[in-house]
């Protein structure tokens, strides 16, 4: 069995753009823009309009994760033990950092942070609409070979935990999928998450 993990929320306790965002950019963006999701706007676009109010150096980012994003309980021996894949509606440069800082060396499908003249861009790593649910998604990688297991906390991982064949589930994605009749199990760390696997 296949395990597909998202990154914010999931692997992380706090979501890392939000973070960086809060951090060095415009919080006031972040609520205006979230407030539009799902309305006037798609994730890609909530996702541009925060980065864009980012002023920092990437060695300021790079620093600012390491020193402050916290990993739940018994990631690193999970990943260790199953290889995940990584699937972010996040950054490569905001996730990469934190695996190097925790010892853990698995793929990570995730977007990219692009440094213009005008300040930082997204550069979406698959951005084709999903057949599904009509957005770019995380889709895809779950329907990538063979039976997988999918962890997920959020909005991002809806339309995953729906072609997944075990779903782990925890805050908005748990209450979401409560709401749709879905099956998924509930989850609490990696520590909790192995104990259930391998029970």
């Amino acid at each position: 069995m296949r395990f597909v993990v998202d990154w914010d929320g999931t692997v992380t306790v706090h979501d890392t753009l939000v973070e960086v965002v809060t951090r060095f950019g415009d919080q006031k963006v972040i609520e205006q823009a979230e407030a539009e999701l799902g309305r006037r706007l798609t994730l890609h676009e909530v996702i541009q309009a925060e980065v864009e109010t980012i002023s920092a150096t990437i060695d300021e980012i790079t620093d600012h994760i390491v020193e402050s994003v916290s990993v739940r309980a018994g990631f690193r021996e999970f990943a260790g033990r199953h290889r995940p894949t990584i699937v972010s509606a996040g950054f490569h440069e905001l996730i990469a950092p934190v695996l190097e800082r925790e010892g853990v060396d698995v793929e990570v499908r995730a977007n990219r942070l692009e440094r213009t003249p005008d300040g930082w861009r997204a550069r979406f790593r698959d951005p084709s609409r999903c057949g599904a649910c009509g957005e770019p998604c995380k889709r895809a990688t779950v329907l990538d070979g063979g039976p997988v297991t999918f962890v997920g906390d959020g909005l991002s991982d809806r339309c995953a935990a729906l072609a997944a064949d075990r779903v782990f589930a925890r805050d908005g994605l748990a209450r979401w999928l409560e709401a749709q009749g879905a099956a998924y199990e509930p989850w609490v760390d990696f520590e909790q998450l192995s104990r259930t696997i391998a029970g």
